[in-house]
């Protein structure tokens, strides 16, 4: 462990879309700023993922100086979505939460749902500090989140990585492989460890900033979508399936909680303090 260190920052303005590679980024008590504050709901409020959508995949989204986005995809014009005045809010429900936000101008329900085919509309996230908890049965008291699946951040090994995709090698699928570590859109990459050796660790520093393990991370059909073409396939669920399948869940990853506030760059180095 004494050479582990943060590979590489991830940050989705908008949930769903496309990633963002950072040098650096600030860390707040809801997770990295800028990360997934925005989202896409349905007519019936509910979010919108790749779940549903692969096609978003191959969406971007662009941060702006305020809070803004630059939304970007194939086929259409770029878009600039100013952060809405928070006059009245909308509710989401983003699985079993229900949860306020504030709908964004009209031209970006329309740009979005003209990429998709469907009725949507994109909604911002005004106030992280009060708006959705953390599932209680894995946090701490008062501890929020974003428009993330759960928890405020998400970090990945890019030993377990390698381990994982020497098992697709081997298995039924193999044409599939190697997959990259997009399929898991995580926040923080770490190097330099063994392979699986976040299954055991429960606090840990990025440079200065402490994060504790909330819980393993189980994974969706969104892992077996190609993040440049949004085609899907059966990796690297079905390898996940036979050798890392967990309290009945197929897990890959580990979900953080910030324990302060702070900065973390490339690489900084990662210490595993239990």
């Amino acid at each position: 462990m004494g050479n582990a260190q943060l590979q590489s920052i991830h940050v989705h303005p908008v949930k769903a879309f496309r990633g963002l590679a950072l040098r650096e980024a600030v860390v707040e008590p809801w997770g990295l700023a800028g990360d997934r504050r925005w989202a896409l709901i349905d007519d019936g409020g509910k979010v919108v993922t790749q779940r549903q959508q692969p096609r978003l995949a191959l969406a971007a989204a662009e941060l702006l100086p305020g809070g803004g986005v630059r939304l970007s995809a194939p086929g259409l014009e770029p878009l600039s979505v100013d952060v809405p005045s928070p006059i009245g809010t909308t509710t989401v429900e983003i699985f079993r939460d229900k949860v306020e936000g504030v709908l964004a101008a009209g031209a970006a329900h329309a740009w979005c749902s003209a990429y998709l085919g469907a009725d949507v509309r994109l909604v911002h996230m005004d106030d992280p500090a009060t708006r959705r908890l953390v599932d209680p049965d894995h946090a701490l008291p008062g501890e929020t989140v974003t428009f993330a699946d759960g928890y405020p951040l998400l970090l990945t090994g890019t030993a377990s990585l390698d381990a994982l995709n020497s098992l697709i090698a081997r298995g039924e699928h193999a044409d599939e492989g190697p997959l990259p570590m997009n399929r898991f859109r995580p926040n923080v990459v770490v190097s330099g460890t063994d392979a699986w050796a976040e299954d055991g660790w429960s606090r840990l520093t990025i440079g200065e900033v402490a994060f504790r393990v909330a819980k393993m991370c189980g994974r969706c059909v969104v892992t077996t979508t190609d993040q440049g073409t949004a085609g899907r396939g059966k990796e690297p669920l079905h390898s996940l399936g036979r050798h890392r399948r967990i309290g009945g869940k197929l897990v890959f990853g580990q979900n953080l909680v910030p324990l302060d506030r702070g900065t973390i760059r490339v690489g900084d180095p990662v210490t595993v303090l239990a």
